[in-house]
């Protein structure tokens, strides 16, 4: 069911969106990288709340982009390169992700890159579909898979030129690159692949619908 209002359901998650932020903002890896990264944040929210109004969104695509941004804001707080998951599945799982997947790196910002097209899809979707209605599902679909490759390159750019005004440390700490002179082309093809990945669950069970009716 498409929403166009906050209810009950949705103060909550925005609760614990925001109680999430402030346990984040307590003594950050590194303080001005993590406001610059909270700044995407607060923009991403403004265009939520914008686009909810304005188009509306089914509860569970709401969901979805506010668990993109629970993603993001841990990785503010550890400036991405620095999340422990290895030393946290390590410490609760007795699994070493890192060893057993061969990853040579901190994945965690390729997860983020990952999350946003698989998370954000179905917002991205419901954009188009309401200022394009004439379009067919298909095509709605590559158009959204365009998008996000856009947005992920535009991000990237962003990356690059405010790396420029920061000291070698602090870029390296902004951008995470971790060393890899690929790490953007990388992050831009798991945003693709995500985002791809779920159009097509969402294909599925659309097509599913469509019988059963």
């Amino acid at each position: 069911m498409i929403e166009y209002q906050l209810t009950a359901k949705h103060w909550i998650v925005l609760a614990v969106l925001a109680l999430c932020t402030v346990l984040a903002s307590i003594n950050p890896l590194e303080l001005e990288s993590y406001l610059l990264h909270q700044a995407g944040t607060v923009v991403m929210l403004i265009a939520l709340f914008f686009c909810l109004k304005k188009i509306g969104f089914t509860f569970w695509s709401f969901l979805l982009y506010i668990g993109f941004l629970l993603i993001h804001i841990l990785g503010a707080h550890y400036l991405y390169s620095y999340v422990p998951y290895n030393e946290w599945a390590v410490q609760y799982l007795n699994f070493d992700l890192n060893q057993a997947f061969g990853w040579p790196r901190n994945m965690y910002d390729r997860f983020v890159h990952l999350a946003y097209g698989l998370m954000l899809y179905p917002a991205f979707y419901r954009l188009f579909q309401v200022w394009l209605p004439s379009l067919k599902p298909f095509s709605l679909y590559l158009l959204v898979i365009q998008f996000v490759m856009a947005t992920s390159l535009i991000y990237e750019w962003l990356e690059w030129l405010i790396a420029i005004g920061l000291s070698p440390e602090d870029a390296e700490n902004y951008n995470g690159q971790q060393g890899d002179m690929w790490d953007a082309h990388k992050d831009m093809f798991l945003a693709t692949v995500g985002a791809m990945f779920t159009g097509v669950l969402m294909w599925i069970s659309q097509n599913k619908k469509s019988v059963l009716k």
